[in-house]
């Protein structure tokens, strides 16, 4: 990954979560190149230690960085308001706060009713939510209960991914 040019960085809380956002990468209209996955802080306080320890400086010496906090909200939606004030105010609209409102095993038990999660392997649910956000379709999966209160901030992030992180489909 080159530091200088447009780039995510994704951390995830834990291993379901890193699950999800390989899955993302391996869909064929992800740039891969554009889009790493950090290894798991273990926690969502850690994400946010690790963020502020590691990250913010990094963000600041390379202005073309983004990150995605990959966390579960364990069914509140105060912890994501919490993850955003912990961000300093000039990274604010370089970093995305996103997450299953449980747990992300939870999504596993919804494949009946998404035929394109496939088996309901996490791998598979992330190729899923890439192939809906390159199709600017929001209402997919990520409209289920479990995701939809991402809404917001998944419509912040395609604007100012989709130019560098998807691939063009339908290239004549």
């Amino acid at each position: 990954m080159n530091n200088y040019q447009s780039h995510v960085l994704v951390l995830p809380e834990d291993d379901a979560n890193r699950q999800i956002a390989n899955g993302f990468i391996l869909n064929s209209n992800v740039n891969e190149p554009a889009i790493q996955v950090l290894p798991i802080a273990n926690g969502w306080g850690k994400v946010v230690a690790l963020f502020k320890k590691n990250q913010v400086s990094e963000m600041r010496k390379f202005p073309k960085r983004m990150m995605v906090l990959l966390i579960d909200f364990d069914g509140t939606g105060e912890r994501g308001s919490y993850v955003k004030s912990q961000i300093p105010e000039d990274l604010q609209d370089r970093v995305f706060i996103l997450g299953v409102l449980s747990d992300p095993e939870d999504l596993k038990r919804i494949k009946k009713k998404f035929e394109s999660i496939g088996t309901g392997k996490l791998e598979q649910i992330g190729e899923t939510l890439a192939n809906d956000c390159s199709n600017n379709n929001t209402n997919g999966l990520w409209g289920h209960d479990l995701l939809k209160h991402n809404k917001t901030e998944l419509a912040r992030m395609i604007l100012s991914v989709k130019p560098f992180l998807f691939n063009k489909v339908n290239e004549e």
